[in-house]
């Protein structure tokens, strides 16, 4: 059997959110994507809505991805206060529509926290691959996506294509992630890395930790839905892209 197709994604804005478990109105951003982010953003340049939430669940349940950072771990995350008085009286939203609000008029205060100008390398496949979307369906919206893309919040808009051209085969993802140039002129450095477990080492000097990681979705309730085993650890990047 051929070793499976991965598409690359590169991640890679002057603001990025990877969100985790919010408490309260307090929005934190991980390291890394969640699945269930990356299921969101693959949805969204197919076009679906959110009440195609089966057609969503099947993106993430068949989701096999690991994730690189090159570029952002040496800054802190901003954080973004946010306040707004909220009116019940209906405004228009991007798709053209009015919508309103039952509740009464009220002020509304967030906290969001955002990676700045970090670059974060994905390989990600879907598996069984020969279901649809397959890999040809899923590269062909990344390069023409039904609706604009954003990395974890509307705000997180990319600063370069996502999908880099051509695919890379590999037997796992964190073989994928190797198969990855670095960024250009910068200098060659082990890169903080997430794979999932089976797919790559789980011993060794390049593992950190093996944890159960809360970024799986229910998304016909748009609740939590569960964990998944991942490895973190580290990868090297095999050459400088020119």
């Amino acid at each position: 059997m051929s070793d499976p197709s991965w598409l690359i994604l590169r991640l890679e804005a002057p603001l990025l959110a990877f969100g985790g478990v919010t408490i309260d109105h307090i929005g934190v951003t991980r390291d890394f994507p969640a699945q269930s982010m990356l299921a969101g953003l693959l949805a969204n340049a197919l076009g679906f809505e959110r009440t195609d939430w089966d057609k969503i669940q099947s993106l993430q349940d068949r989701l096999v991805f690991a994730a690189r950072r090159d570029r952002g771990d040496e800054m802190s995350p901003m954080t973004d206060v946010q306040n707004a008085w909220l009116e019940k009286n209906s405004g228009w939203t991007t798709r053209e529509t009015l919508e309103g609000r039952s509740e009464a008029n009220y002020p509304h205060r967030r906290r969001r926290d955002y990676h700045m100008d970090a670059r974060v390398m994905v390989a990600l496949r879907l598996e069984p691959a020969e279901q649809q979307p397959d890999f040809d369906a899923l590269a062909a919206v990344l390069e023409r996506p039904a609706r604009p893309l954003f990395i974890g919040r509307k705000p997180c808009l990319p600063s370069a294509p996502m999908l880099l051209p051509g695919r890379v085969t590999a037997p796992d993802a964190y073989t994928a992630l190797l198969a990855i140039a670095g960024e250009p002129n910068a200098t060659p450095k082990k890169m903080r890395a997430l794979w999932p477990q089976g797919e790559g080492p789980e011993t060794g000097e390049n593992v950190w930790r093996m944890i159960d990681l809360p970024d799986l979705r229910n998304w016909r309730t748009g609740l939590h839905g569960g964990t998944r085993r991942i490895v973190e650890g580290t990868v090297f990047a095999p050459e400088i892209a020119a």
